[in-house]
């Protein structure tokens, strides 16, 4: 996927991305700069500008008390005035229906719990990164399963 750079670099004083998230009560000290909320799997992300970049924050770690039985989304980080939500999962057929129960999850704590964030969503905002492979065929009902729901593993998001 490619994304036209289009916005102003980012401020302390206009990070709408860093506001939201301290306005989200399940992540409000989540907040890190840049891509560093992803830690290792900075890497699976590629930007036109790096300056571009508003900050990022792991949900899966910060919601892990709350929701502890839950299938949790692990990423959002927000680019160019927009919040996209990564997913890093493997990527075979017997891991479609977690990566599917995980963005149920995202959706509803989005609409429930973290508005704010959630009015940032870039209009294809949800992203499977796969951590290894790819193993869905894609005759097979996992794949048509996860294409139905909108979201089919890729092996590093760009965003031009």
């Amino acid at each position: 996927m490619m994304k036209k750079v289009k916005g102003k670099l980012p401020t302390k004083q206009n990070n709408r991305f860093k506001s939201a998230v301290e306005s989200t009560p399940d992540v409000a000290n989540g907040y890190r700069s840049g891509l560093s909320a992803m830690g290792p799997h900075t890497s699976k992300i590629s930007v036109a500008s790096t300056l571009l970049i508003e900050g990022s924050v792991d949900i899966d770690t910060c919601t892990t008390a709350k929701y502890p039985n839950s299938n949790r989304w692990d990423y959002v980080f927000a680019y160019d005035g927009r919040a996209y939500f990564v997913e890093v999962h493997s990527a075979n057929t017997s891991e479609v229906r977690t990566v599917l129960y995980k963005l149920q999850w995202l959706k509803d704590w989005l609409n429930n719990n973290a508005t704010e964030i959630n009015k940032l969503k870039d209009k294809n905002p949800f992203y499977w990164i796969q951590s290894k492979g790819f193993a869905i065929p894609k005759t097979s009902p996992q794949y048509r399963a996860a294409s139905n729901a909108g979201i089919k593993p890729i092996a590093k998001l760009n965003l031009e």
